[in-house]
């Protein structure tokens, strides 16, 4: 019987919803939570396919999850392109993909961690760092500085003057935290993009974090759903929440590395937490029966 692994932290809803789903199909395929205490190298994979919602928040679930790709198994979403992704690269990356995207900048830290000496260490940044250039590069305040590693829109800073900029740049600490283009946007969608071929499109509204009812005429549609498709497969990822801010016609790429999407009902909603049920188990379980090549950093001889 071939089984797929669910890792997850504090999130309820769906992960049972799916385990159910992917059971009661009876494909020969069986979904439950993974229990792990400690793993050897080398060890033979007991899942063909796990998904994974919180190796980012716990190490040892992301050194065990690399090692379960080593040895065979398909991981939504792959943790060695996990590991290395963050905001600035997903810019370059749309920029060289033709995926129109907000004007980026990054940063040297603020502070850095004990032991660095910063007339030592540091002999290869410029100090002081040109502010006045990297805002006139982004066309002027507003400013947007957020975490590059970040996610669900934990430090993120929209600055309207250099105070606010400081201000916001000098709480930052040991963060690596990117400038951007502030899209004054006339509408905004956020999508969410499963198995690299399903992308559900949904109003969404970033401040009060909520979607909403939508509707996009059929070419705008189009366009954001190919987009899309484009960005995840450059990146391999399974599972993932792209957000869109729309002005004068041009759909720009705000926010892509999600690698953990919200699919809890209450955030989403009963159909939109029903699609990504239906399409994960889908997904998985074709993963579980007729395995593809992972994207991964190393070669074997």
């Amino acid at each position: 019987m071939l089984k797929i692994g669910v890792i997850v932290g504090r999130e309820w809803s769906w992960p049972p919803a799916f385990i159910e789903e992917v059971n009661k199909r009876d494909q020969g395929v069986i979904a439950e939570f993974a229990k792990l205490g400690g793993t050897r190298m080398g060890a033979d994979p007991e899942y063909a396919v796990i998904v994974d919602r919180i190796s980012h928040e716990v190490p040892y679930y992301r050194s065990y999850l690399k090692n379960a790709v080593l040895q065979g198994t398909h991981v939504v979403n792959n943790p060695f392109m996990w590991t290395a992704d963050d905001k600035f690269f997903e810019a370059s990356l749309a920029i060289k993909l033709g995926v129109a995207h907000p004007k980026t900048i990054v940063l040297p830290n603020k502070e850095y961690v004990p032991g660095i000496v910063h007339n030592e260490s540091l002999r290869n940044l410029a100090y002081p760092v040109p502010w006045q250039n990297h805002v006139e590069y982004l066309g002027g305040f507003p400013v947007v500085l957020k975490d590059a590693h970040g996610g669900g829109w934990k430090n993120v800073a929209i600055c309207n003057n250099y105070d606010e900029l400081w201000r916001a740049y000098n709480e930052s600490r040991m963060l690596t935290m990117v400038l951007q283009e502030f899209i004054k946007w006339d509408d905004y969608v956020r999508c969410m993009c499963l198995g690299q071929q399903d992308v559900l499109v949904a109003k969404y509204d970033p401040s009060a974090r909520k979607y909403l009812p939508h509707g996009q005429n059929e070419a705008m549609h189009a366009r954001i759903v190919q987009d899309s498709l484009t960005l995840v497969r450059a990146l391999g990822y399974d599972m993932n929440t792209i957000e869109w801010a729309i002005k004068d016609g041009v759909p720009y790429a705000i926010d892509f590395m999600n690698p953990a999407p919200d699919m809890d009902i209450y955030s989403t909603g009963s159909d939109y937490h029903h699609w990504c049920v239906d399409k994960m188990a889908d997904m998985c379980i074709d993963l579980a029966k007729k395995p593809r090549g992972q994207q991964v950093p190393y070669k074997l001889a």
